[in-house]
């Protein structure tokens, strides 16, 4: 049965959940650079998978994380060029060959190749649902909203007010320009997760992680000390 939700994907309470990759180990935008920086473990196994040309189309990888499984499905050979039907119906086939021996139960999928993959929303949706319409096993397919709140980027944004601009530029490296640009735009309407704060301009992927990590050893540290307490 597929249900159809709009929203954050990563709210979902499926068991797997399904990151849209390339194969040439970068997870540099959209849903993948929010995987990338949620679990940092499993993008440096990606990062050797590719490597070693051992990800490929049609070739499903899964992480396995506490809380859940992730499915990485390839949807793109390069991240500088478009994704193409074929990979898509060579992936699908491939995830209703398997998900019985990889015992997935429930699973949350993106719209795979849309967006920055080039394949209009109607045709991914129309192609999904030719192969996940099974009677087993629950399956949800996620329209992407940008206005959706995200528990990521709200910890993170709350944190991040908790220090001085000074001292982050000390502890990270970062220059002034780009941290400031970085905190003001944490204020737009439209940023409302870590992959939107790419849309602007002079913000790129590293130093958008770097800035990450600071504000999640700092949680930790936080955590930490009241758990001494």
């Amino acid at each position: 049965m597929i249900v159809e939700r709009r929203g954050n994907i990563f709210t979902t309470k499926a068991k797997t959940i399904v990151n849209t990759v390339n194969c040439v180990g970068v997870m540099g935008a959209g849903i993948a650079y929010e995987f990338r920086l949620r679990h940092n473990d499993m993008y440096e196994k990606y990062v050797e998978l590719c490597n070693h040309k051992k990800l490929d189309i049609g070739k499903l990888w899964i992480y396995r994380d506490k809380q859940r499984d992730i499915l990485n499905f390839p949807t793109k050979y390069d991240w500088r060029y478009p994704s193409k039907e074929e990979y898509l119906h060579r992936g699908l086939q491939k995830f209703v060959e398997t998900y019985h021996s990889k015992n997935i139960e429930s699973i949350a999928f993106p719209l795979l190749g849309a967006q920055k993959g080039g394949i209009s929303s109607e045709r991914s949706l129309e192609i999904m649902s030719s192969y996940l319409d099974l009677d087993d096993i629950d399956v949800e397919i996620w329209h992407f909203d940008p206005m959706a709140s995200d528990d990521l980027f709200e910890s993170f944004v709350a944190t991040l007010e908790e220090y001085d601009i000074e001292f982050i530029k000390k502890e990270t490296s970062i220059g002034i320009a780009i941290l400031k640009k970085i905190v003001e735009a944490t204020k737009l309407t439209h940023i409302n997760s870590m992959s939107s704060l790419l849309q602007v301009k002079g913000v790129g992927e590293k130093s958008l992680e770097k800035l990450f990590r600071f504000t999640l050893n700092k949680k930790e540290e936080v955590t930490l000390f009241n758990f001494q307490d």
